[in-house]
């Protein structure tokens, strides 16, 4: 009497009659439903991903045209505040030298008089050397066509010898800081005399009737 080991025996499914092994073993799921399946999770990921994107890119974009403005600005903002500084500086300038100039006059006309010597001539050319550097010009000269936008003429008479209205004496030079005058040049003007000009006509008219042999006789 052979002895049954327990637990050796397997338990065998319950097979239906004319069903084979092969039909009690479950079917594994079909490969093509889950590819099938696959495409489509990844299609809304990719759109998610394309929509953050082009949410990234735009604002983006924003930020640097808020960037590209804030450095316009700020150009324009150093740009504002240099040429103010310039221009302080310039009417600085100018009131220091426009306060100078009654004593370059006093410094022109000790010149003309011969009394600009010793220790005084040396200040004086000092003091206009400095004036210089600082941008101021002198202008204003005898013979000079006269120019009511630089001259103001003081005094005024009638020459010979002069075709135009012409500076004939400086009586105060004028002064400028670059295109700027702080003060015209005081003139005296002469212009020509009232029927001069017709005169002239007359006379270049004689000789060129003579150049020519005269007027034809009738």
């Amino acid at each position: 009497m052979t002895e049954e080991t327990p637990g050796f025996d397997e338990q065998q499914p319950d097979v239906p009659s004319g069903a084979t092994s092969e039909d009690a073993e479950p079917k594994a799921a079909s490969p093509s439903a889950e590819e099938g399946a696959a495409p489509a999770g990844d299609t809304g990921q990719d759109a998610a991903l394309v929509a953050q994107l082009d949410q990234a890119r735009t604002a983006l974009g924003e930020r640097t045209a808020d960037l590209q403005r804030l450095q316009a600005e700020f150009q324009n903002y150093r740009r504002r505040v240099e040429r103010d500084r310039i221009a302080v500086k310039e009417i600085a300038i100018a009131n220091l030298l426009t306060e100078l100039l009654p004593v370059l006059d006093d410094i022109g006309r000790a010149r003309e008089h011969g009394e600009l010597v010793g220790g005084f001539k040396s200040v004086a050319e000092s003091l206009e050397s400095t004036a210089a550097k600082m941008g101021l010009q002198q202008f204003g000269k005898e013979g000079e066509p006269f120019d009511p936008t630089i001259h103001e003429a003081l005094m005024h008479s009638y020459a010979p010898d002069v075709t135009e209205t012409t500076c004939v004496a400086i009586l105060q030079p004028g002064y400028r800081i670059g295109e700027r005058t702080i003060r015209p040049a005081r003139v005296a003007v002469a212009e020509p005399q009232p029927g001069a000009q017709t005169v002239k006509a007359d006379e270049s008219a004689d000789a060129d009737d003579k150049e020519s042999g005269g007027p034809d006789e009738g």
